[in-house]
């Protein structure tokens, strides 16, 4: 694996952000592990947050790319890291564009923020995570009306590596829809196994205990691979 997504793991473990114990998510079901991404809440922490995301998409998708599209609400602040990050490690000017909940009849006018789309654009999607492909069903019809642009991918930060509406996870679930491509800066399989019996912050954060129950949890709910 490489250092950077090493760093990401105990990044999220850092950061309140990926924690491990009992919760119950949005869908019901019961999970041993859950995602805050609203939990990055200071300058330090999105810097280095959009760092990773620059990372990994330029690995998963290069330079070839004019637009960093984040879906509001949560995109919004993960597109403008990271094109900040773009610009630091790359010297790459990337535009940042998002879109508004509701249409803004004065002033910049619009469904839009930040860059407006423009004919011939090649975008990249940024999102937290994605566990049901709902705000790309919402985003993609908004950034086709916009201008004749070319969706190059969608890049979040976990894949959970759990099944969507079918078999299939999220990622691989959008990938067949809409046909571009999908990737995460780690998956769910590389962090239960990068901190299985792992010090950080002082503690052991999955136990085998933990290890177990995150085994259990996919072999009710994992994903098809």
């Amino acid at each position: 694996m490489d250092a950077y997504k090493q760093e990401f793991i105990e990044f999220m473990v850092e950061s309140d952000v990926l924690k491990f114990g009992d919760f119950t998510l949005k869908s019901g079901r019961k999970s041993p592990f859950f995602m805050n991404a609203g939990a990055y809440v200071t300058g330090g922490q999105l810097m280095k947050l959009g760092e990773y995301y620059a990372k990994a998409i330029h690995d998963k998708y290069g330079l070839d790319f004019d637009v960093l599209f984040g879906p509001a609400y949560k995109g919004i602040p993960l597109s403008v890291a990271t094109v900040i990050a773009f610009s630091k490690l790359y010297g790459k000017e990337i535009r940042y564009c998002s879109n508004r909940k509701e249409v803004k009849d004065h002033g910049d006018t619009g469904i839009l923020l930040g860059s407006k789309l423009k004919d011939g654009d090649r975008v990249v999607i940024i999102e937290d995570v994605t566990t049901s492909g709902k705000s790309i069903e919402e985003t993609f019809p908004i950034i086709q009306a916009q201008a004749d642009v070319t969706i190059v991918g969608l890049m979040v930060s976990l894949n959970r590596c759990e099944r969507g509406k079918g078999e299939k996870s999220a990622l691989d679930e959008i990938k067949d829809l809409y046909g571009f491509e999908t990737a995460a800066i780690v998956s769910m399989d590389e962090v239960k196994e990068y901190l299985h019996n792992r010090e950080v912050c002082g503690r052991v954060v999955i136990t085998d205990e933990i290890y177990k129950a995150i085994g259990e949890y996919y072999a009710q709910y994992g994903a098809v691979k």
